[in-house]
C-alpha cells in the first residue's frame, strides 16, 4: 500500500453511499462486487502504468 488516506465524516458518508450503490448494483452480492472492484483496479492500475511509461518515454525523447 502507498499511502494511508483519511477521511473525514462527510466524505466517509460520501463513500458509504457509493459502496452501498455498487454493492447494490451487484443484486447485493458483497463477493461478487468486491471481485469486480478488483478487476477494475487491476484495469485502472494497468491504465496509469502504460501512462506513466508513455510520459517518461516522452520526456526522454524531448530531454
Amino acid at each position: 500500500m502507498d499511502h494511508i488516506v483519511r477521511l473525514d465524516s462527510r466524505q466517509e458518508a460520501a463513500l458509504q453511499a457509493i459502496a452501498d450503490k455498487f454493492v447494490a448494483t451487484h443484486q447485493g452480492d458483497v463477493m461478487k462486487a468486491l471481485k469486480e472492484m478488483i478487476v477494475l483496479n487491476g484495469h485502472l492500475q494497468e491504465k496509469l502504468d502504460a501512462a506513466a511509461g508513455s510520459s517518461s518515454r516522452s520526456r526522454r525523447l524531448v530531454g
